[in-house]
């Protein structure tokens, strides 16, 4: 599917047409504030054949998009978690909306208690492009599984995606249920300002910052799914090979234009030649080849290439050593590369790399390399490779990261019984699986009482007798 940048500009909404969407969802709201689960399983059930039946299309708009992107890095990172966390969703949602019982203290019975947890009403995701799909879909789950209202506003670096999938969803929902918006930058500041019941962003932290602000003012609560630098440690006694096939499939991936990459590797001083080897064989197994090399995913767009070239330019005049694992690149493929020597002084080593370098920081002792990683901004995810069990504990309980793998990369993200989300700069807040129908959900607590009102006993006039008791037996 190729974009017309042209033709989609001409297609992109008015400002004015997203308060009229936002209206509709919100009247569409309040006729059906309390969707019943088969309509919402109904609901993504209509999803999930559509992302079955549309997979080709899918994958083809994406990789046009990226100029290439790898098909199976598509199954693999969008199609499938997205259709397991739907089925993950369907499964456990009548679960997830029955009222929780709560407990009610001697003082106050009788009475009985109970949590409600009831849609929130509209809810915007705003989606990034390097995973256009599983980012749009994931939080659209959440979403609809709680029985909410979503809009979508789609990156103006993915257009033939964000083209596809407002046709797509608009085969299965009514504009009022689900609408997908397209525009460039006003686009987009416009709609982190509608007064949304919940607003989801994903993206980087300085424009994470900005969506906050815009949200504040209407009070809207956020969730921010950003970034930042998610280190990787390789133990001192780990097999080399182990870790760093596991680091490279985590960094190569997408081209390393992932959230929760490994950013940059910590290595024991005397292992980091070996580990260079070990990572070149690695990466060299999976890519024999970069020309023409269907599996290797191209880089989103030029500006995003000029950045990463500019990280090496500026780290090399730096005094960084470049090891480029592949002789030249092909087009916005660009070589995977390991960056030596690297310091604080250096962009690379400031921010979020988003892309196929990998600098490598020795370390002389877990102490050392603790100390480096509590020393910055909290990650998004940390990754330790070692088989001591009391190493991992150490990892788990002397470092903060929104989420941790023990020898892996990645995967942990597609976890759909565990939360997803980052700490501080790497973001707040959490989605996936019940935590999504949560994040959701207003969580209304509810007192009942019936005809017998043992609270009377404690209205004024005071100083009575049975006061006086229910003092003694309850104020300690």
């Amino acid at each position: 599917m190729t974009a017309d940048i042209a033709y989609l500009q001409t297609l992109q909404q008015p400002l004015e047409t997203l308060d009229r969407q936002f209206q509709a969802q919100r009247a569409a709201y309040a006729a059906n504030p309390m969707p019943p689960a088969a309509q919402r399983q109904q609901w993504l059930k209509a999803l999930r054949d559509l992302l079955s039946a549309e997979r080709q299309a899918l994958i083809d708009a994406i990789s046009a998009d990226f100029s290439h992107r790898s098909a199976d890095e598509t199954l693999l990172a969008e199609l499938m978690p997205s259709l397991h966390g739907i089925h993950y969703a369907s499964r456990h949602l009548k679960n997830w909306m029955k009222p929780s019982r709560r407990k009610v203290g001697m003082a106050f019975q009788p009475a009985s208690a109970k949590v409600v947890y009831q849609p929130l009403g509209v809810v915007g995701v705003i989606v990034p492009w390097n995973y256009p799909l599983y980012l749009a879909v994931g939080p659209m789950v959440g979403a609809l599984a709680a029985g909410n209202r979503v809009m979508l506003k789609l990156s103006e670096s993915t257009p033939a995606t964000g083209l596809l999938l407002k046709e797509l969803l608009a085969r299965i929902f009514p504009e009022d249920l689900v609408c997908v918006v397209l525009g460039e930058a006003d686009v987009g500041v416009a709609f982190s300002r509608l007064p949304f019941d919940h607003l989801l962003f994903t993206g980087s932290t300085s424009v994470g910052k900005h969506v906050m602000r815009a949200a504040a003012e209407n009070l809207t609560p956020v969730t921010l799914e950003l970034g930042g630098k998610s280190p990787a440690i390789v133990s001192r006694d780990v097999p080399l090979k182990d870790a760093a096939e596991r680091i490279a499939f985590g960094k190569t991936l997408n081209a390393g234009q992932t959230c929760v990459a490994p950013d940059y590797v910590l290595v024991p001083e005397d292992r980091v030649g070996a580990f260079v080897e070990a990572y070149r064989q690695a990466v060299q197994g999976f890519y024999p080849t970069l020309a023409d090399n269907a599996d290797y995913t191209a880089i989103i767009n030029e500006r995003q290439l000029a950045r990463l070239n500019g990280y090496v330019s500026d780290a090399t005049s730096k005094g960084a050593l470049l090891i480029p694992l592949f002789e030249q690149g092909q087009g916005r493929r660009m070589p995977h590369s390991v960056l030596l020597n690297v310091s604080d002084e250096m962009t690379v080593m400031q921010d979020e790399i988003f892309g196929p370098l990998l600098p490598i920081v020795p370390y002389r002792d877990l102490e050392q390399a603790f100390a480096y990683i509590n020393q910055r901004p909290r990650p998004l995810a940390l990754y330790y490779f070692g088989y001591d069990k009391r190493e991992q504990h150490r990892v788990l309980h002397e470092t903060h990261s929104g989420g941790v793998c023990l020898n892996d990369t990645l995967l942990h993200v597609a976890q759909d019984d565990m939360p997803f989300g980052g700490i501080g700069p790497s973001g707040m807040g959490h989605y996936h699986g019940h935590e999504g129908f949560l994040t959701f959900s207003k969580a209304k607590g509810v007192l009942i009482k019936q005809r017998f009102n043992a609270a009377r006993l404690i209205y004024p006039p005071y100083g009575r007798s049975i006061q006086k008791l229910i003092q003694k037996l309850f104020i300690r």
